[in-house]
């Protein structure tokens, strides 16, 4: 049986990320995204839901994110569906939450767009692609010169 576990998200962050270290120095960043769907029912009547989801990223790109979202901002999260569960010490109960594992992610905003709908706050470095091209781990640089055409495999 064939398995495959891949999310991608865009919406608006619910709250600003939470940015803690494990003890070995690991970057965890906890946050929220809110999704919205829209629709019209078949008498016309338009309708609206969100859908909050939880998000953990790691790594350099929890500390990206950390940095340079906040509150509001728009985002776009490729990642994998992870089920935490575990036991309430008061009730006993058990209890469980599904939520995202960040595996990559890319601005969706820009510059020219702040101080806009946002509203003010601090300004936003003037490059904030280049710290996001950096949460990604980058391929070496081959040794020989570039591959021919023929040789790319798609």
């Amino acid at each position: 049986m064939a398995n495959f576990n891949k999310v991608i998200l865009a919406g608006n962050m619910t709250r600003d990320p939470e940015l803690r270290y494990t003890p070995k120095g690991t970057a965890i960043a906890k946050f929220g995204l809110a999704i919205n769907r829209t629709w019209k029912t078949e008498t016309g009547e338009s309708k609206e839901e969100v859908t909050f989801v939880d998000i953990d990223a790691f790594g350099r790109q929890a500390e990206v994110i950390a940095q340079y979202m906040r509150k509001g901002r728009p985002l776009l999260v490729e990642g994998r569906l992870k089920l935490d569960s575990w036991e309430d010490k008061t009730t006993q109960q058990k209890k469980s939450r599904l939520g995202v594992v960040l595996e990559s992610f890319s601005f969706l905003d820009s510059n020219k767009a702040e101080g806009g709908a946002t509203g003010g706050g601090a300004p936003r470095p003037a490059a904030p692609a280049r710290p996001a091209a950096s949460a990604s781990p980058a391929p070496a640089e081959p040794d020989g010169p570039p591959p021919e055409e023929d040789d790319v495999p798609f």
